[in-house]
């Protein structure tokens, strides 16, 4: 079983959904964050006065596959997420050694 986790652009984030609900990935969890890359923030004016913003809003997907679905879920971030611009994100995949249900037990790629 592979964790992947995306850090992307806000609105990318329902075309991604849809897309790995199109491949029959059925759940993941989404947390806005903020953070920077080698782009390091950016400068903006606010009333005439200009200032750092240093740490840039994200959007962290996170979902757990089995090992058979890995590289698809990776593809398909990967091509919806893309605008070749700086900042796109990253994507991390590791291994997971065990993932079980608490409802009923289940546990492996039964409890994805």
């Amino acid at each position: 079983m592979k964790k992947i986790e995306a850090i992307i652009k806000p609105f990318k984030l329902d075309e991604i959904k849809d897309a790995l609900h199109a491949i029959g990935i059925q759940g993941m969890t989404v947390t806005e964050v903020k953070g920077f890359g080698r782009q390091k923030g950016h400068m903006e004016v606010y009333r005439g006065a200009e200032y750092e913003i240093a740490f840039l809003p994200k959007v962290k997907i996170e979902v757990v596959v089995a090992d058979s679905v890995a590289e698809k879920a990776v593809s398909t971030i990967l091509e919806k997420a893309k605008t070749g611009k700086i900042g796109d994100g990253k994507i991390f995949v590791s291994t997971l050694e065990q993932v079980i249900r608490i409802r009923t037990s289940e546990s492996g790629d039964t409890a994805i």
